[in-house]
């Protein structure tokens, strides 16, 4: 368990630093999530590194408890072997050489005893190992699926950064402009075309009474001449 978690806490730990400084100075959304996807393979790497070291040394383990085992097996043949060898010679009368091959016996029973040892010690070991190593690789899994879902959100992910940031813009410049109704100018030049309107339409009032005053004196002359007209008439007994 130590194993595990100085593994994958470290990784852990950096990676979430880089996806931190990542999007804290991100601009581009799309080369934030690409910089995020390559900072996970890379901890994937590291932490695939850390899980082979930690496989190696428990096939050595493995190995070593192994050769042990066999060792063991090769001291009891040697043992039983010595030990018919010592019965032949006594039965034959040899005692002094039956009893060398009985002290070979021996050794080779104590040789024996010792490899059983070194093999029941490191059995918890072997044992203990082996569950960090199957944790660890149920967290790599773990993380290359994280990977996959990672690379299969990047595209909408980018889009939708990039939707919000043009957002973002857009409000920002519409915050940073002073905002009028445009409406209210075109009205007030409408306004302005109507009172021009208006003084046209003066002038031309005026310049048609003036016309008509006209026209009304040429009508009062008319009438003068027509009465001095007449009145000439009567005079003259017409």
């Amino acid at each position: 368990m130590t194993k595990k978690q100085s593994i994958f806490g470290r990784i852990g730990q950096l990676l979430k630093a880089n996806i931190n400084d990542a999007i804290d100075s991100a601009e581009d959304p799309e080369k934030m999530l690409a910089q995020m996807e390559r900072d996970y393979k890379n901890s994937i790497a590291d932490a695939e590194s850390s899980i082979a070291e930690t496989i190696g040394n428990l096939r050595m383990m493995e190995e070593d408890a192994a050769a042990d085992k066999e060792a063991a097996q090769e001291w009891e043949n040697k043992a039983r072997n010595a030990s018919r060898k010592a019965d032949e010679l006594r039965a034959a009368g040899n005692t002094a050489e039956a009893d060398k091959f009985d002290n070979l016996v021996k050794v080779a029973l104590g040789k024996q005893l010792q490899a059983e040892k070194e093999i029941k010690a490191s059995a918890p070991t072997i044992q203990s190992q082996q569950e960090v190593v199957d944790k660890l690789k149920s967290a790599l899994n773990q993380m290359k699926t994280k990977l996959t879902e990672l690379q299969s959100k990047r595209s909408s992910l980018a889009a939708r950064a990039k939707t919000a940031q043009a957002q973002k813009q857009v409000n920002e410049a519409i915050g940073s402009v002073d905002i009028m109704d445009p409406l209210s100018e075109v009205n007030r030049f409408e306004e302005k075309v109507r009172r021009e309107e208006a003084k046209v339409r003066g002038q031309s009032e005026l310049a048609m009474s003036s016309l008509d005053q006209q026209f009304e004196s040429l009508d009062g002359l008319a009438d003068d001449a027509e009465i001095e007209a007449r009145m000439a008439a009567l005079k003259s007994g017409g």
